[in-house]
């Protein structure tokens, strides 16, 4: 049976039929705030910021994995590469499933060569992006704030969205603090 490995809006919005989920675990990656999207979460010109992986040896990105019907396993990805559109790939990697059980699975990776990869910013700049952006499937605000709660609900927490979701949730209060703050 094949296995999709969600770790960004997979996590609350799989969108497609699913016969099992468990969390899941993808070893040897890191989950960060790197890829444009200029469609569900912006526009062409003004992308939104999404997450994408980047290999990190020692590290593990904890999501959710969805097992499909084989039947139904093509049109769910050719569903699923129309979401994934702005420079995703797909990978076929090994997971280990809750409770010790390793598989494969497919995982939508964006890489650096890929042409809506945005790399690395300051928090700020990624605060004022983030609170501008908005696409078809919502804003980039809910998307990063649905992402950590997301993930928190697995018990699970990934320093750097939840980095970004405290300081997005403090800017209505006072925006000096949101910049200064850091995760424990």
């Amino acid at each position: 049976m094949p296995w999709i490995f969600g770790y960004g809006s997979l996590l609350w919005r799989p969108d497609f039929d699913f016969e099992e989920s468990a969390a899941a675990r993808l070893d040897g990656w890191e989950r960060r705030l790197l890829q444009g999207s200029p469609d569900h979460r912006g526009v062409p010109d003004d992308p939104g910021r999404v997450v994408t992986l980047l290999r990190s040896s020692g590290s593990a990105v904890w999501g959710r994995a969805f097992r499909i019907s084989p039947q139904l396993a093509t049109d769910i990805v050719a569903k699923l590469d129309r979401r994934e559109q702005a420079g995703y790939e797909l990978l076929h990697l090994p997971l280990t499933l809750a409770g010790g059980r390793r598989t494969e699975g497919w995982v939508y990776v964006a890489g650096p060569e890929n042409p809506s990869f945005l790399g690395s910013a300051s928090l700020e700049s990624m605060l004022e992006q983030i609170e501008r952006c908005a696409g078809a499937s919502g804003t980039n605000r809910d998307y990063v704030l649905s992402l950590d709660e997301a993930l928190a609900s697995m018990g699970q927490v990934d320093d750097e969205v939840r980095r970004v979701a405290s300081a997005l949730r403090r800017m209505g209060a006072d925006p000096e603090e949101a910049l200064s703050y850091s995760c424990p």
